[in-house]
């Protein structure tokens, strides 16, 4: 008898637990009428850690703006690697669609997929993009191009400006510029920040011209290339929330709802360094932006989503320290930091490029290694590398491990790896992401909540494609 009932309450509990996986499958009540997806580059379970660490070291602080709203997480592998890249783990959030490393919303065959701002656009909704990478890059490029390489970053910037997109906010001011100008990577002479001016764009290139842009389409350019680390942010170049602030503005003005995204682009690079202090740093930035989005989805029918395209570095909080394993990490010791370890590297690499002698260009480095990092007495071994290693990453590199050796925090990678991600969602149609999923379902959820067909789309634009 005592095996019967066990057996039934066995059959009853996995019976449950079945519903429970395919009940946020179910249509939700009402669709929302605005969607902000915000994508944090890079960014794994050991990320969220690290800033709730830190902020409960710093100010008490237990929960980050999207802990309560962690509803599963999301597979990232692409359609040849088990590690996506951020262009193809991009077009499966962006498309539906799985493809190769280096795609930018292109199935494997090469063939344009249409995007959900695509799709948004369609539906009379207004559409913008908000980075901290150059709008050119690869999380940007999937919802606004199509090319089969992701480094046509001047076939991406022609595209996005003929999307008819209402914000546009980012780095990236190099793909824009004509040939002649300085600084410029264009092989012609279009300037498409004039074309974008006289197609109705306010052009806007520091935070006083954001902080001054009225409710016209917006191009925003703050820097050459990707924009300054969060920890290394001049005043003329707008955070990522101010960001998301005028673009939500311009957006919500519009009568026919929109889709917003929001990437914290540079987590994903300092993960790629290695770089503890600006990790942490660029995703409190986000942090910010997701504080903005859910004060706007507060106000309005809005679906706010977080997932990241992927994992980056492969951080873990607690590691080996000279052979011995240790119970701890120290989120104390990234509070030190005052620098970036790029930036870091680049005041080593001119004071190597200096006249002065060894000695001195050893006392140098000492001394701004310290006062830069908070590390006082950085090991003669470590302090030598700086002197003598070569390459543009690799002197950032040998900084990155100073600061990791004191914080307790490791890594085992400078590229990506195949860990899933966080999947974070608040507004209508949130019950829709509970679960483990493929990152391509993530688009999928989010088309339909749109009332948005993403293969009629393709079908459209290839056939267009095909008539032309």
């Amino acid at each position: 008898m005592r095996r019967l009932l066990l057996a039934l309450c066995i059959i009853v509990f996995f019976a449950g637990s079945t519903q429970a996986q395919t009940a946020p499958n179910a249509p939700a009540e009402e669709g929302p009428e605005n969607v902000i997806l915000l994508i944090p580059d890079g960014f794994g379970p050991a990320s969220v850690t690290m800033a709730r660490d830190y902020l409960r070291w710093r100010d008490g602080t237990t929960e980050l703006p999207y802990d309560s709203l962690h509803v599963g997480s999301a597979r990232t592998f692409s359609s040849d690697s088990r590690i996506t890249d951020s262009a193809a783990g991009g077009t499966a959030l962006a498309t539906g669609v799985k493809t190769y490393n280096g795609a930018i919303s292109v199935d494997t065959s090469k063939r344009p997929v249409g995007t959900l701002l695509e799709g948004a656009e369609q539906r009379g909704m207004a559409t913008g993009l908000v980075v901290t990478s150059r709008l050119t890059h690869a999380t940007p490029a999937v919802f606004s191009a199509h090319v089969p390489d992701r480094d046509q970053e001047n076939e991406i910037a022609l595209q996005q400006l003929n999307q008819n997109i209402e914000v546009l906010l980012g780095g990236g001011k190099r793909h824009f510029l004509p040939e002649s100008a300085s600084d410029s990577e264009r092989n012609d002479e279009r300037n498409l920040l004039n074309e974008a001016d006289q197609d109705g764009y306010q052009v806007v290139e520091t935070t006083e011209g954001l902080s001054q842009a009225g409710n016209d389409p917006l191009l925003g350019l703050f820097s050459d290339g990707h924009m300054a680390y969060e920890i290394d942010r001049p005043s003329d170049q707008p955070s990522l929330a101010q960001m998301t602030d005028a673009a939500i503005d311009v957006l919500s003005d519009r009568e026919d709802g929109y889709f917003l995204m929001v990437e914290g682009s540079r987590i994903d690079h300092a993960g790629h360094g290695n770089d503890a202090a600006a990790h942490l740093h660029d995703i409190l930035a986000f942090n910010d932006a997701v504080e903005s989005a859910l004060d706007a989805a507060h106000e309005s029918n809005t679906l706010v989503l977080v997932v990241s395209d992927h994992e980056t570095g492969g951080l873990t909080l607690g590691r080996n320290r000279d052979g011995e394993g240790i119970y701890q990490w120290h989120p104390d010791e990234l509070a030190d930091v005052e620098a970036s370890s790029a930036a870091i590297a680049d005041s080593i690499r001119a004071i190597r490029q200096s006249d002065a002698g060894p000695a001195t260009i050893k006392q140098r480095i000492e001394d701004t290694v310290a006062r830069l990092t908070g590390v006082s007495d950085p090991t003669n071994e470590r302090v030598q590398r700086l002197k003598n290693v070569e390459g543009p990453y690799a002197v950032g590199e040998a900084v990155s491990p100073i600061v990791n050796h004191e914080a307790l925090v490791g890594w085992t990678s400078h590229a990506h790896t195949a860990v899933d991600v966080g999947l974070y969602a608040y507004g209508p149609g949130a019950n829709r992401f509970v679960g483990n999923h493929d990152n391509t379902t993530v688009a999928r959820l989010l088309a339909d909540l749109m009332d948005v067909n993403l293969q009629a789309l393709t079908e459209r634009m290839r056939a267009r494609a095909t008539s032309e």
